[in-house]
């Protein structure tokens, strides 16, 4: 079909990975390293890493503010991980000045689960996907709140095993026991921009990407 282009920011993390899964659901996917192939794009994924390597990087090749600008005038933006913190207007545990892009009116935590020995994978229930992803957590982020004052925040993943009212990841009280970070929101929506904590690319399941590829679709 390839009737969208949606490029991957080709700095770090897994571009490759994220192409195929662009691939898989019908996109055309490029890597991104200059601002100038971003005016070819209907949508561009951010992919995991380090943040703020990437905010390095990003602003070493002078792609920092052309993204910010493009993501303002409302171009749709997936982000996975460290991609979720760059699409975040607000960072916990961030180093002195660092910066994202911004877009999700979230709070995020850096390295909210623990270091790289404290990575996990679990089952999630993902809103508007029936049935559950395999979710894959690499010294991920979690949203820790919604901004106050924020509209239009979907929530859309939790991590399972704890309530979640209004939001996705229910579960029995017995599984709540059994997770100590059960009810964590690990996936969100705002308007053309979507962020995980996990890594869908690393599973083989494209529904993810799926999703966010009819998002830019519907964007044009």
């Amino acid at each position: 079909m390839n009737d969208v282009t949606i490029g991957v920011l080709a700095l770090q993390g897994d571009v490759r990975e994220h192409a195929a899964s662009l691939a898989a659901v019908g996109a055309r996917a490029v890597p991104v390293r200059r601002a100038s192939e971003l005016d070819a794009l209907d949508g561009l994924v951010i992919p995991g890493g380090e943040s703020t390597a990437m905010w390095k990087l990003a602003t070493a090749f002078d792609l920092f503010e052309p993204i910010r600008k493009r993501l303002s005038e409302g171009l749709p933006a997936y982000g996975s991980c460290a991609g979720m913190i760059m699409l975040a207007d607000h960072v916990l545990d961030a180093v002195e000045g660092q910066q994202t892009f911004g877009g999700i009116a979230i709070t995020v935590r850096r390295n909210a689960f623990g270091r790289q020995v404290d990575s996990f994978e679990g089952p999630i229930d993902f809103a508007g996907i029936d049935d559950q992803l395999h979710g894959v957590f690499i010294r991920a982020p979690w949203v820790e709140a919604v901004d106050e004052g924020a509209s239009g925040v979907e929530v859309l993943a939790r991590v399972s095993g704890a309530p979640a009212p209004g939001g996705a990841g229910s579960a029995t009280g017995e599984e709540t026991a059994h997770h100590p970070f059960a009810g964590r929101i690990v996936a969100v929506r705002q308007g053309n921009l979507l962020a995980t904590s996990f890594h869908p690319e690393l599973t083989g399941d494209h529904r993810v990407h799926g999703v966010f590829a009819e998002m830019v679709r519907a964007s044009r």
